[in-house]
C-alpha cells in the first residue's frame, strides 16, 4: 500500500530517520560487533519468538550480560572496551546515555507488540537505532506502518508507542540501541528528522473475516497440540496488516477459551497488560 503525505507525516512522532553515519566509521563499527569475542544474551522471553539476543556497550554494572535494562548513570562494559572505534563514536555523539546495546535478530524472528519505558521514571527519553547489519526482510512495525530501517542511517524511535520488529528471511539483523535521556545534544541530533517515502509501506487494515479464520486455524493448531504454532499465527498479523492495539493477544485468549483452557486464555490476558503497558510493563528491543 502507498504511502500517504499526512500517514507519514503522522509517522514522524514514532519513528525517524535523523542522520547518515560516515561509511567508514560504519564499517569500523560493524568489524568490530561482528569479530569481538562475545556470549549473546537471551533475555525478555515472553516478547519474542526466540532469536532475539543482546550484549551491553554503557550500562550500570559494566558486565555486558547485564541487558535488562533501566535508569542508571551508565559506565562502558568490558565489550565496549574491546571496541575502541565504537567507543569513539558514541562518544563522538555527546548524548546522555541511559544504555546502549548490541542486538542481534536472527531470520525468521519477531519481536512481540509492545511497547517500552513504562516502568522507568517519568523523563523524558528516546531510542536511537544504528542499523549495521540488516535486509529488505527486517522492519518495525509501528503506526501500521512497516519501516525498513537501512544500515548506516541514524534512527530514532519513540518506544513508548507500540511496536514490533521482525527478520523473516535473513541474514541477520545486528543494530546498535541507544536509550538517551532528553537534553539539548539530542535535540541537536533529532533536530532533522525525516521519512523518505521509500521507507515506509503503510500496511492494510485486516478484515474481520480473515481475523475470524486466523482464529480458526490456530485453533486448530492448538488442539492438535501445536499451541506455540497457533500463538504465533496470530501474532505474526501485526507485520502483515494493520491491528487495532492489542487485538491479536484478545484473540489468542479467545482461541485457548474455544478449547476450553481458560488458564491459557488468562495467560494471555496478563500477556496484553505486561506487553503494552501496566504495573510490571518491561522494557526491551
Amino acid at each position: 500500500m502507498a504511502t500517504t503525505t499526512a500517514g507519514q507525516s503522522g509517522l514522524l512522532n514514532q519513528i525517524a530517520c535523523i542522520d547518515t553515519i560516515d561509511s567508514d566509521v560504519l564499517e569500523h563499527v560493524r568489524h568490530e560487533a561482528l569479530t569481538v569475542p562475545a556470549n549473546w544474551v537471551v533475555e525478555y522471553g515472553r516478547y519474542q519468538s526466540g532469536g532475539w539476543r543482546t550484549l551491553s556497550l554503557f550500562n550500570s554494572s559494566g558486565d555486558p550480560c547485564d541487558v535488562r535494562i533501566g535508569d542508571c548513570d551508565p559506565v562502558p562494559t568490558t565489550l565496549l572496551r574491546q571496541m575502541p572505534i565504537t567507543e569513539r563514536f558514541l562518544d563522538s555523539l555527546g548524548l546522555r546515555y541511559m544504555w546502549v546495546r548490541l542486538a542481534w535478530l536472527e531470520p525468521n524472528s519477531f519481536l512481540w507488540e509492545h511497547r517500552d519505558y513504562a516502568e522507568l521514571e517519568d523523563v523524558e527519553r528516546h531510542r536511537l537505532h544504528l542499523p549495521l547489519v540488516t535486509n529488505s526482510s527486517a522492519a518495525l512495525v509501528t503506526g501500521g506502518a512497516r519501516i525498513c530501517l537501512d544500515a548506516g542511517r541514524l534512527w530514532r524511535l519513540t518506544p513508548t508507542n507500540v511496536h514490533g520488529a521482525c527478520n523473516l528471511l535473513g541474514p541477520g539483523r545486528l543494530h546498535m540501541i541507544m536509550d538517551c535521556y532528553s537534553d539539548e545534544a539530542l535535540s541537536r541530533v533529532t533536530d532533522n528528522a525525516y521519512l523518505a517515502p521509500d521507507d515506509v509501506t503503510f500496511l492494510p487494515e485486516a478484515d474481520p473475516a480473515e481475523l475470524e479464520q486466523r482464529v480458526e486455524e490456530a485453533c486448530k493448531l492448538i488442539t492438535l497440540g501445536y499451541d506455540r504454532a497457533g500463538e504465533q499465527h496470530l501474532l505474526r498479523m501485526f507485520y502483515e496488516r494493520s491491528v487495532p492495539e492489542g487485538r491479536l493477544y484478545e484473540l489468542i485468549a479467545a482461541a485457548y477459551e474455544s478449547v476450553g483452557r481458560d488458564v491459557d486464555a488468562q495467560r494471555w490476558i496478563d500477556s496484553k497488560t505486561i506487553l503494552l503497558g501496566g504495573e510490571r510493563a518491561e522494557v526491551m528491543q
